[in-house]
């Protein structure tokens, strides 16, 4: 079993936010959130690994829940 990488692992980092901006730009909010699910997806079947991709989902769900405020929570 892999485990998840949380080190950094870009190339360049910099440019790769760029290209994901720049994907998103002129798309209305509800074609953007499409993008980011299909991404997701290609990025996932990429990575293949169940247990890693459920590591990444437990890290970014508890990244998410940090920043919220206690209101924000549903």
């Amino acid at each position: 079993m892999s485990s998840l990488n949380l080190n950094s692992n870009f190339a360049d980092a910099d440019a790769f936010y760029t290209a994901l901006i720049n994907g998103h730009r002129g798309l209305s909010d509800s074609d953007s959130t499409a993008l980011n699910a299909r991404l997701i997806l290609i990025l996932a079947n990429h990575i293949g690994d169940h247990a890693v991709l459920l590591q990444a989902l437990d890290v970014a769900r508890r990244s998410l829940d940090e920043t919220l405020s206690p209101h924000e929570h549903t």
